[in-house]
């Protein structure tokens, strides 16, 4: 019997093949695919120096497919591994410092932090991810935090279950997703304190739930007053304070390419799928990499597609390539491959869906949602979008 379309098959602690709902994939225990396992870096702090990504770049090459994809929780992933291929991989990450010590380490070591970060924000990651690989929170797979302490907050549209930010005076504060106010910050220890009341109302039913689930049944957390700061706009592609923001077609870059931009500096993972190479002024054009913010492909979301998932029922990426210059300018056009929506788990201003009729069209939703038009032709669709 195979397995159902939702279920994902990972590695379990043993090396075996078990069957998993609602898990993102880790270095230690990747998800199969149709081109092979699914293997995923977390970097710490989500930063690498340059000995770390040019490393990354080498053992892709030689245990992977080539390519390194850029993830919305500012990981990278690695496709096309076999499982002969997996050990030596872990073995050439291991002695970069860049795998956990254990799977329950690595899946409470759901930290993204703003690329933007000052030493100070950096530490407070170093600290939260320290006392989290300590810990033994039975926190579901998919329950992340998010340390946001630069000038403002950019990552609030970023899927994160606590929030580190800076107030709107300055000050370090501590806020659930999904409620508006968060309470003084002062160490790593509290924001375990805020993971175990969520579990202790009741968050995470049968191992799953998100934060913003228990706030929106009306529990909010206990002496939260504090207002974060307002929003900075999502970046774009160009040079920032801290260096130069590459975009990435896809989130994909050649590893290749990946080690030639380490050579310009250390650099930060964003869940923008945009990597920031610090201290550095001017990139060289490369393939694959998009410098304009007027570039028409960040205008669009597609997931790996046929062959590459045995989800897929149609190919994306070229087809989304196709299509970008129709995408009208300040819209997001995501082409799934089924319904789960891999590549942009979230609304878009147009989704395309592929069903083993054609392309289902959603205006305003995500790819699961009920479409306006059903089993479109590749052909008509420049005329609907």
């Amino acid at each position: 019997m195979g397995d159902p379309p939702q279920l994902h098959r990972g590695l379990a602690g043993d090396g075996t093949i078990s069957g998993i709902r609602g898990w993102c994939p880790g270095a230690l225990r990747p998800m199969e695919s149709g081109d092979g396992w699914i293997t995923r870096i977390r970097p710490h702090g989500g930063r690498l120096s340059p000995v770390q990504a040019t490393g990354i770049a080498s053992a892709v090459r030689e245990h992977g497919n080539g390519l390194i994809d850029l993830t919305g929780r500012a990981n990278l992933q690695i496709r096309g591994v076999t499982p002969a291929s997996h050990a030596p991989l872990i073995e050439a990450l291991r002695a970069l410092d860049l795998i956990d010590a254990d799977i329950g380490a690595e899946q409470r070591h759901n930290v993204i932090v703003t690329p933007f970060a000052d030493p100070e924000t950096d530490g407070l990651a170093a600290e939260l991810e320290a006392a989290l690989t300590a810990s033994a929170l039975p926190l579901p797979s998919k329950f992340g935090f998010a340390v946001d302490t630069g000038p403002a907050p950019v990552l609030q549209d970023i899927p994160a279950d606590i929030r580190l930010e800076r107030g709107a005076d300055g000050s370090l504060i501590l806020r659930a997703d999904g409620f508006p106010y968060g309470a003084l910050y002062r160490s790593a220890a509290e924001a375990l304190a805020l993971a175990e009341w969520f579990l202790a109302q009741g968050g995470a039913p049968e191992g799953r739930g998100r934060m913003a689930g228990l706030i929106a049944r009306g529990t909010p957390p206990a002496d939260a007053m504090l207002a974060p700061a307002p929003v900075l706009q999502t970046p774009a592609p160009g040079p920032v304070p801290q260096g130069m923001l590459v975009g990435l077609e896809f989130g994909q870059i050649e590893a290749g390419t990946f080690a030639t931009l380490a050579a310009f500096g250390p650099l930060r993972v964003t869940p923008w799928r945009m990597l920031l190479i610090e201290g550095s002024a001017k990139i060289p054009a490369l393939p694959g990499l998009i410098a304009e913010p007027g570039d028409p492909r960040l205008r669009l979301r597609a997931c790996t597609g046929a062959p590459g998932c045995r989800h897929a029922h149609a190919a994306t990426r070229a087809l989304a390539r196709r299509l970008a210059s129709h995408v009208p300018k300040g819209r997001v056009l995501h082409v799934s491959g089924c319904a789960k929506g891999c590549g942009w788990p979230r609304a878009a201003d147009l989704t395309l869906t592929a069903t083993p009729e054609g392309f289902d069209l959603i205006r305003g939703g995500c790819a699961s949602d009920i479409p306006q038009l059903r089993g479109l032709p590749p052909a008509r669709l420049p005329e609907v979008l």
